[in-house]
């Protein structure tokens, strides 16, 4: 089954077999090239063809500047304007009845990644668990979140989330063709990490979305990534000005070359790396716009999407990459004084932010050490306290009565806390750290950096197939795996050496920051 027939258009595609055989097409374009006339414009759908598509090799990346510092063993990404906005499928057949299907959302802080990437292989996921599954390439950069909407004036209200734009798109693409794969369209699973996490939890409260996916999956996550409209356009200033124009010439834009604008988004990634201790973040989705009104937590606390199954977790050490990786540089605080600015840039008042150090040293019943703070305030702000507010979002929307008609969905937690060894020990478990556990890729070259050659085949095993079961069915339990719903016990998953249920784990720091920012009652 290396030639399928999809509404489309034909694709030819090829099989592997490991113990099971798998059918992968790749790069298969999923709407119209967004450059030219389309360059800062919402996707359009891709045209049907009429010639079978040559499906065996993987489409380019997104435009992006190389990785830097790059992971050991990464490879340059190919890139094209033109050719990024495709998809892979990997299929166990098309027999049988119709399988659940997982669309995967790769991250990298809207900057960098690509659906080729080797950790993100869908085969053996595909295979072991018998789902069709989905890896897509979406905008990035300025190409993909630029707000331009004051600018530019009519079609591009809405291109500071292009990216978020052209998942929905893979997603009716999806709906539209999956069947020809052997994937039930009609139950949808959207996973992803990081940046991609982040994108899922922004779909979660963008209008458009409802009904294109039945199950999410957010590994280090959140629905608080966006910016103001006001924000967004301090933004696009600072970037005019680095790519040498005036707001009077923004149009220019339009038709600069590509490798200009990764010039410029270069040089505001490094201005943005040097003015945060966390994790620099220069492009985010923009709020008060067509397709993402309000806040996405406003719309989950509303009730939108509020049917969707949610699968939700972190990583205990976050933030130990921003700890471990950061250059130092002249006139850098001490750790505390760091860990204070971090939680500052969060929101937190100064006079409230002694109060943090306190709550650490009671969940490690001890006072934590310069580097431990620090990565600790990292891990908390940008991701698991906004996890915590997204779980706390949904459960207000269901206790008011906010949730769709057919009820409210099902919501489980994770805390995965398997420590790597690289680096002395020192990353701990670190930020995405558990993609290798989910695609069953703990042998691979890309992960030996983070696993050694010593991850836990049985944590694996338990993972990968807990994600599967939760695409197929809404609940993440197995046999041999207990996983009750989070709810009024906040019963969250701890992923590591030893897997057990605790209830709110880490409960002095999430009512710390409840505290400090609690969620706005409606």
């Amino acid at each position: 089954m290396t030639r399928l027939s999809t509404p489309s258009g034909p694709v030819h595609g090829s099989s592997l077999t490991d113990g099971t055989t798998v059918h992968r097409f790749l790069g298969i374009p999923y709407a119209a090239p967004p450059s030219g006339a389309h360059r800062f414009r919402p996707p359009v759908p891709v045209p049907p063809w009429t010639e079978a598509l040559d499906c065996t090799a993987p489409g380019s990346a997104a435009p992006q500047n190389p990785e830097s510092p790059a992971p050991p063993g990464a490879r340059p990404r190919t890139w094209s304007e033109e050719g990024c906005l495709n998809l892979n499928i990997w299929t166990p057949g098309t027999d049988g009845p119709a399988r659940p299907v997982m669309v995967w959302v790769h991250g990298g802080a809207y900057l960098l990644g690509a659906n080729s990437d080797g950790m993100y292989d869908g085969a053996r996921l595909a295979a072991a668990a018998g789902v069709v599954l989905v890896s897509i390439n979406y905008r990035l950069g300025a190409l993909g979140f630029l707000h331009l909407a004051d600018l530019l004036g009519a079609g591009y209200e809405d291109s500071g989330n292009l990216a978020l734009l052209d998942q929905l798109e893979a997603l009716r693409w999806v709906r539209r063709n999956i069947g020809a794969f052997g994937g039930d369209p009609d139950n949808v699973t959207v996973f992803g990490e990081s940046a991609g996490a982040a994108a899922i939890g922004t779909l979660l409260g963008m209008p458009a979305s409802d009904g294109l996916f039945r199950r999410a999956i957010m590994q280090s996550g959140t629905a608080e990534r966006y910016r103001r409209p006001e924000e967004s356009a301090r933004i696009t200033s600072l970037f005019l000005e680095l790519c040498g124009l005036a707001p009077s010439s923004a149009a220019e834009l339009l038709t600069l070359p590509v490798e200009r604008l990764l010039a410029a988004q270069q040089d505001l990634e490094k201005r943005f790396a040097a003015e945060t201790f966390a994790v620099p973040l220069p492009f985010q989705p923009t709020v008060g716009t067509p397709s993402l009104p309000v806040p996405p937590l406003d719309s989950v606390r509303a009730g939108l999407n509020s049917g969707v199954d949610l699968l939700i977790g972190t990583n205990l050490n976050e933030g130990s990459f921003a700890v471990e990786m950061r250059p130092p540089a002249a006139g850098d605080p001490d750790y505390p004084g760091r860990a204070a600015a971090v939680l500052a840039g969060a929101g937190v008042p100064s006079a409230q932010a002694l109060g943090y150090p306190q709550a650490l040293a009671r969940v490690l019943f001890r006072e934590p050490a310069g580097k431990e703070l620090l990565e600790a305030a990292i891990a908390d702000t940008v991701y698991r306290q906004p996890s915590n507010r997204l779980l706390a979002a949904r459960q207000l929307a269901a206790e008011d009565g906010s949730t769709a008609q057919g009820g409210a969905g099902k919501t489980f937690a994770y805390l995965f806390t398997w420590r790597s060894p690289a680096m002395g020990g020192k990353l701990g478990a670190c930020h995405a750290l558990d993609i290798p556990f989910v695609f069953r890729h703990l042998d691979a070259p890309e992960a030996a950096f983070l696993t050694r050659g010593k991850a836990p085949a049985a944590l694996g095993d338990a993972m990968s197939g807990a994600w599967a079961a939760f695409a197929g069915t809404g609940n993440p339990a197995t046999a041999g795996l207990e996983w009750p719903e989070y709810g009024e016990a906040r019963s969250t998953l701890v992923l590591g050496d030893e897997i057990r249920l605790e209830d709110d784990p880490r409960r002095e720091l999430r009512e710390f920051f409840e505290a400090v920012r609690p969620l706005p009652a409606r």
